[in-house]
């Protein structure tokens, strides 16, 4: 099912009557979800990633704007007649029903034509928690269940209703870490076999990156940049992006353009063409860094983090906007671990440059 989302914009009153400003939490947002895709939203704390959901699953009405699943306008429809399957963050099961019960749940509710028989309702719920892989746990509580087990219930309970859309808010996040990677696993193959389309909202760019199909960056409810992950992470298009996306995070300087060559503090670490004079921010990836003794980047050496087959090298350099230099080379690489200072070459399709007032990319070509 596809998903249209037309000039979207969702705004709240104010809660200071005095001040009578309004929170506009998503703010004219135009996308269109493919037919069978996961979309992941993606961005900080209270950037309209959820209230984009809940306008999209029919729990919030937007202030303006209009939704569309296929060529039906479902701007005004109720949420229990759009067809969406939705799973909340603290998973929200009933703790006084078995799982079968809580999977069975919407099908029972269901009326007029859509109404099930009894072998229709549990063949639908056998389906659904084999495909989750929870058929085995059915008579528990949910009490008895571990953090991703819960979970896989209330997917369970999102897909028993066959839904057109699946919504997933934050699934993750009560999950420790190993459990979250198997569990994020699992949620891209059921995707997959089922072919719903699906949206997942997400704080942790990891996740958006492992499982989405494109990813739609939002700060403060505008949207940023939306694309393929590894697209996005390749080419940002303004500061934010690049900071928000990658683990560890891009290192920022602050620089300059002069004469044709890119300068950190003192340091020409790029000639370019194609861009004036001026004063920039730099941002380089992480594995953007090769160590070269005779490198125009000079770092001084604070310490080296063995990662197996990678080395994280850890540096300062007066220019930098974090405490901290990380550059990820291959273990291979042979590093004077006594030495005061390292050197770098940078690789040109890992170094950014912003215009320091607006933060946007500024393109360059390398000479």
């Amino acid at each position: 099912m596809k998903v249209v989302l037309e000039n979207l914009t969702k705004i709240f009153p104010s809660r200071n009557k005095k001040s009578g400003e309004e929170v506009i939490a998503v703010n004219d947002f135009t996308f269109t979800i493919p037919d069978g895709k996961l979309i992941g939203l993606l961005g900080p704390s209270g950037c309209g990633k959820s209230t984009t959901l809940y306008m999209i699953s029919g729990l919030q009405k937007p202030t303006s704007g209009k939704i569309y699943f296929g060529e039906d306008d479902v701007t005004e429809l109720s949420t229990e007649n759009r067809g969406v399957g939705l799973v909340f963050q603290n998973y929200a099961l009933y703790p006084h029903m078995t799982v079968m019960q809580n999977i069975l749940f919407p099908l029972q509710n269901l009326k007029g034509k859509d109404k099930l028989s009894k072998d229709e309702m549990l063949e639908r719920a056998h389906n659904a928690a084999r495909l989750v892989q929870i058929d085995e746990l059915m008579d528990r509580k949910p009490s008895e269940l571990s953090g991703g087990q819960q979970q896989r219930v209330a997917i369970a309970r999102a897909l028993v209703k066959m839904p057109r859309v699946l919504l997933l808010d934050e699934p993750l996040s009560n999950l420790d870490a190993r459990l979250r990677l198997q569990t994020r696993e699992e949620i891209r193959r059921i995707q997959r076999e089922t072919g719903i389309t699906t949206v997942f909202v997400t704080h942790d760019q990891e996740e958006a990156m492992s499982i989405s199909d494109m990813i739609v960056v939002m700060k403060l409810g505008v949207v940023q940049q939306i694309g393929k992950p590894q697209e996005v992470y390749d080419n940002p298009v303004n500061l934010f992006v690049a900071k928000f996306l990658g683990t560890p995070p891009i290192n920022v300087f602050e620089g300059k353009v002069e004469g044709g060559k890119i300068f950190v503090g003192d340091d020409a670490v790029l000639e370019i063409s194609g861009v004036e004079d001026q004063e920039v921010m730099i941002g380089i990836r992480p594995e953007g860094f090769e160590l070269n003794e005779n490198g125009p980047m000079k770092c001084k050496l604070s310490s080296v983090e063995v990662m197996g087959r990678d080395v994280s090298i850890v540096s300062t350099n007066p220019a930098s906007t974090n405490p901290v230099i990380r550059s990820i080379i291959n273990a291979d690489n042979k590093l004077d671990t006594s030495a005061e200072y390292v050197r770098y070459a940078i690789k040109p399709h890992k170094l950014f440059i912003f215009n320091k007032k607006t933060e946007e990319r500024i393109y360059f070509e390398v000479k």
